[in-house]
């Protein structure tokens, strides 16, 4: 049956494609062919069908006479091979099928979607704190790496596809990438400025240095993507004798430099309570010097204005006092004179009783008498408002009442002031344009420069003198 017909030649049509779930490289065989046993493995027949999956790639691998070739065929594809619809292997489908045979040539399954994840552990080795070189102390690193393949050509042409083993191709990733935690971690004390001791704690900062030194070495020795790593566990052996002494060196060191500090901040903290008390003593001192002197100015004005109002309210009182001793005088001149009247001689001779004499001086003891009644009459007047009568009567008129003012002297009110009492606090600097007064008839308290009955007291105060001329 000719070409198809011949199982030397190749037999029936075969399905190229891949159908294992979990793979990175995978290699398609004819059905029925064992792996390596015939050259028939590689003949791929006319018009046989490719499929290849979204996320995957197939690799065609054929020798030409200038050496071994690759075609790559992207997913998702899904064609007969012929020349017609394969352009990307018309040369050597025509040159094969055009001779009446199979071309030879190996097909590779390459998945792009898939991550291969490898766990590794990197034994106890030693690291050296940049401060201590003498003192190694052991340290094991855990994690894992997650890569996969990206740039497939570069992959086919760094390694062989023919019999690829996953396994063992995870293995010298496995290799490579402890070799390179291994130096990275051992190098980060000096790298990162970092004790040794600190290492466990700041895991995630040196998960991201190592990634960013091995990730392109790994990259450029296997041809794939790193997407991760993941350093799981830094491990220090705490039971080594390095670890011990170091441990030691370092925790004398800190313990001293934590007491010195420790003392320092203590004299600090007690320099400046020391300084705060003190502080705090010297304001309440001058604060109740200040309220002693505040409470002894309003005391003496207190007392002055008390003084004033005594004054002012036994002034009347003294001026009565002063009238009535002068009247008693007049009363007993008065009546002195009226006994003396009895005895005037008027020519009579003798000393018998003149009755020309008693007459004159009962007249003007009677003249005197009704002096000396009006006289008593007013002492009475003054001395009993409520008897006052009102003119027209031929009696004198009330005096007019005093005006009297209330002063605020520091929230506290003084007074009554009458007009002389308050011209004299305005000349001692007590009374001020903007202190409030207040008298009977206000609802409230006013400043005493609006009112107009009191503006004339500030109107009199003199101006302050020249300053003295240098002559």
């Amino acid at each position: 049956m000719g070409l198809f017909s011949s199982k030397k030649e190749g037999g029936m049509m075969d399905m190229i494609r891949c159908d294992e779930q979990d793979y990175l490289i995978w290699k398609w065989r004819p059905a029925g062919n064992e792996v390596n046993s015939t050259n028939k493995e590689n003949a791929i027949r006319w018009g046989s069908s490719l499929r290849v999956k979204d996320g995957e790639v197939a690799a065609f691998v054929y020798k030409q006479k200038d050496g071994s070739m690759q075609d790559f065929i992207a997913g998702p594809h899904d064609e007969s091979i012929k020349t017609a619809n394969f352009p990307v292997l018309s040369s050597i489908v025509g040159l094969a099928f055009g001779g009446g045979t199979p071309f030879q040539a190996e097909v590779y399954f390459i998945n792009l979607a898939g991550n291969i994840q490898i766990r590794f552990g990197v034994p106890y080795f030693d690291v050296f704190d940049p401060r201590y070189l003498d003192f190694g102390v052991p340290i094991a690193v855990r994690g894992s790496i997650t890569f996969n393949i990206s740039d497939y050509q570069a992959f086919v042409k760094l390694n062989r596809l023919i019999n690829f083993e996953l396994e063992t191709f995870k293995q010298q990733i496995k290799d490579a990438v402890t070799k390179y935690v291994k130096g990275t971690v051992a190098n980060v004390p000096a790298d990162l400025n970092m004790p040794v001791f600190q290492i466990e704690r700041r895991i995630l900062e040196i998960n991201d240095w190592i990634h960013q030194r091995i990730k392109n070495s790994l990259e450029a020795d296997f041809a794939v993507n790193i997407k991760r790593l993941d350093i799981s566990d830094i491990e220090i052996d705490k039971d080594a004798e390095g670890y011990k002494k170091l441990r030691e060196l370092t925790a004398d060191i800190t313990e001293k430099l934590t007491k010195t500090q420790a003392n320092i901040n203590v004299d600090t903290l007690q320099a400046q309570s020391d300084v705060n008390i003190k502080n705090l003593q010297d304001t309440q001192r001058i604060n109740a010097d200040n309220l002693e002197e505040q409470l002894r100015i309003q005391r003496e004005e207190m007392q002055r204005a008390q003084k004033l109002q005594t004054e002012s309210n036994f002034f009347e009182t003294h001026k009565l006092n002063i009238q009535t001793d002068a009247q008693k005088d007049v009363l007993k001149a008065a009546a002195e004179n009226l006994g003396e009247m009895g005895n005037v001689n008027l020519g009579g001779g003798g000393n018998n009783m003149n009755p020309a004499g008693m007459m004159t001086g009962m007249l003007m003891g009677g003249a005197m008498g009704n002096q000396m009644a009006n006289m008593m009459n007013n002492m009475g007047n003054t001395m009993n408002p409520q008897n006052t009568q009102t003119p027209g009567n031929n009696q004198m008129p009330p005096p007019p009442p005093v005006t009297q003012y209330f002063v605020s002297v520091n929230g506290q009110q003084t007074g009554p002031f009458n007009m002389q009492q308050l011209q004299q606090l305005v000349m001692n600097g007590q009374l001020q344009r903007n202190t409030f007064v207040w008298k009977q008839g206000m609802q409230n308290w006013e400043e005493a420069g609006k009112l107009l009955d009191l503006q004339n007291l500030f109107g009199a105060v003199p101006p302050p003198p020249p300053p003295p001329v240098n002559l």
